[in-house]
């Protein structure tokens, strides 16, 4: 609609405007260093970040997706072996099991925080399962505390999938548990929309346990621990120094930034509440002892996509996370789901909507977006 100017769902030139000259320092620096895989850099960040985290290693890599791979290689995972996890996340999830050769093993979600049922992953183990990737979805993370003592009992490995959750924490045992250090490893995105993100693709693992962080370490040059000499045959999946610098800077801002999501997603709540749209449209939950970062705003929307449509025409953008689930896809057919499997997941990829959520966003913009779906509602 003319006359508007376009709300985005992301705008990283806004937040590059408010670390330019930081970003622009550490990418000089790297050009000056000439070292521009791995090295210094990248060690400086990995040290820092596992300090932020309070983990023992960070092993960074190239991209989320690698993050899962190395994960599940370095815990052995095998074809004929089982990985359960969700039907209702991004395809990496699911095709870095079968990208080894194991089998996905989906159970269904929560309605209301979109994430994995632990009673329904506990049905789902078998003789055969070797691992388990709960995902912390949209910035919120899983319940995995009423899973642990299960999986440590069948020694089933938890590889948690972080991506959309850098800085959620959870309540546990008096203090907290930040995403990623309370499974066996953590994977983590840093692409350039991640509330945590580079200036390109780059990822991370993260572990408790020194034996597989070396082994994530040797998997991602090749398998290799010293030049030339490869114990196992791993992959090519080195973080650049460049991206290393960048997510420096980055990360001393995160926490400033985690707070105007957070804040942002409590003006959509009361701006909601304004409009009286609890009858048309359900934002999201935060789970109790949970810190919800918001890297997505989802809320659940009756008539989703014509709304989408009449937003669109008002330059508001929004986006649909997902539109089929994983056990849908037709790449996935042979593991033999059909629709009516998981009918939580199904019911969200008809009605979840994703609204702009960035820390930038401002006040005016957010009145602007609750006042159009309210438009919508009435009219």
């Amino acid at each position: 609609m003319a006359g508007f100017d376009a709300v985005p769902s992301f705008d990283l030139k806004r937040n590059y405007a408010r670390v330019e000259p930081e970003i622009k320092e550490a990418v000089e620096r790297v050009l000056a260093s000439s070292q521009f895989i791995l090295g210094p850099e990248v060690a400086e960040f990995e040290k820092e970040i596992a300090g932020y985290l309070e983990t023992a290693r960070a092993v960074t890599c190239a991209s989320g997706t690698d993050a899962l791979i190395l994960a599940l290689m370095a815990l052995d995972i095998k074809p004929g072996d089982e990985v359960i996890t969700t039907p209702f996340s991004f395809f990496a999830t699911v095709s870095c099991i079968t990208r080894l050769g194991a089998r996905p093993v989906f159970a269904d979600v929560e309605p209301d925080s979109y994430s994995i049922s632990m009673q329904l992953v506990r049905e789902a183990v078998t003789s055969r399962t070797k691992a388990f990737i709960p995902v912390h979805m949209f910035g919120q993370m899983c319940r995995l505390e009423d899973i642990e003592d299960t999986m440590s009992e069948r020694g089933i490995a938890i590889a948690e999938d972080c991506a959309q959750a850098f800085a959620a924490h959870r309540a546990r045992g008096g203090g907290i548990a930040r995403a990623g250090t309370w499974g066996t490893l953590g994977c983590f995105s840093f692409f350039p929309t991640k509330n945590l993100g580079a200036y390109g693709d780059a990822g991370m693992v993260t572990s408790a346990s020194e034996e597989l962080a070396a082994r994530v370490s040797r998997l991602r040059v090749h398998g290799s621990a010293s030049a030339y000499l490869h114990d196992e045959v791993g992959i090519n999946s080195r973080m650049d120094a460049i991206q290393a610098a960048i997510l420096r800077v980055r990360l001393r801002h995160a926490e400033t930034w985690t707070e105007e999501r957070r804040e942002a997603a409590r003006r959509y709540g009361l701006l909601f509440a304004e409009h009286g749209l609890a009858e048309h449209l359900t934002p999201p939950s935060e789970t109790p002892g949970n810190r919800h970062t918001y890297h997505q705003y989802v809320v659940r929307a009756r008539r989703r996509d014509e709304l989408q449509k009449f937003l669109a025409e008002r330059n508001i953008a929004s986006r649909v996370y997902y539109p089929l689930a994983l056990h849908l896809q037709p790449c996935f057919a042979c593991l033999g789901y059909k629709k009516g499997s998981f009918p939580e997941a199904e019911r969200l990829t008809e009605e979840v909507l994703a609204l702009p959520m960035f820390p930038e966003l401002t006040m005016e913009e957010q009145e602007r977006i609750a006042g159009a779906i309210a438009e919508f509602y009435k009219s």
